[in-house]
């Protein structure tokens, strides 16, 4: 398992096109309702506007990989994606409540991957977890080897319609391939790195660690482990 080389420094924006794209087509899609309550004597709110933005693959799957040391303590295997959403984040200085310095050009994670529509309840939750692993991890896992960590979660319910199913899988004694990865730009500088998952949990909760599926998925695991 070798993590891409890269000397990724900045992402450049050729080009805004928000103001001529429509809001329904893309890899998100924004719908922009108008909205009323309904209450159970009949009655109704005032009509309000409520934005949902969703995709056409719906909901995702994450999952937690982790080993047994030589020790006996629990290492977990992270990620460095790119992640421009959180890198322009720097662009909206004058909107933070909170200062926030940090560049987050790559944010630290664990594996994740959409589901498709084929990927059909429990046996589908498996075998797309099981192909997450292999192309973002270089591990080759079985369906049945995938640990769910329990129920689905909204990761901003009040704007995002989408919910993270959250899995482990333990890769002890397991030898790594080659990471596939997906050919995208955004897969460029990729870094694998296994730690303590006390380490990874503390860096969680410091906010070292700004991805909420990571500290779920870690705060589960230790909790079945227990």
């Amino acid at each position: 398992m070798r993590p891409s080389s890269s000397n990724v420094t900045d992402i450049e924006i050729i080009e805004d096109f928000s103001a001529t794209a429509r809001c329904d087509e893309g890899f998100l899609r924004v719908r922009r309702l108008r909205c009323r309550n309904r209450r159970a004597d009949g009655s109704s709110s005032s009509v309000y506007r409520v934005d949902v933005v969703d995709r056409p693959r719906l909901d995702a799957v994450s999952v937690l990989i982790y080993r047994r040391a030589s020790d006996g303590n629990v290492e977990v295997l992270t990620r460095m994606n790119l992640r421009p959403a959180a890198y322009f984040r720097r662009e909206q200085t004058a909107s933070m409540t909170v200062p926030d310095t940090v560049s987050y050009l790559r944010v630290e994670e664990i594996v994740a991957g959409l589901l498709e529509p084929s990927d059909k309840g429990e046996e589908g939750l498996r075998r797309r977890a099981a192909e997450e692993v292999k192309e973002e991890a270089g591990y080759t896992v079985r369906p049945e080897d995938i640990q769910l960590l329990g129920g689905a979660f909204f990761l901003a319910p009040g704007i995002l319609s989408e919910k993270v199913f959250p899995a482990a899988v333990d890769v002890t004694g397991v030898e790594p391939g080659e990471v596939e990865g997906d050919g995208s730009p955004l897969e460029e500088g990729i870094h694998l790195q296994w730690r303590p998952l006390s380490a990874v949990l503390d860096a969680c909760r410091r906010g070292d660690i700004a991805d909420a599926k990571t500290e779920v998925s870690l705060t589960r695991l230790l909790a079945r482990l227990a």
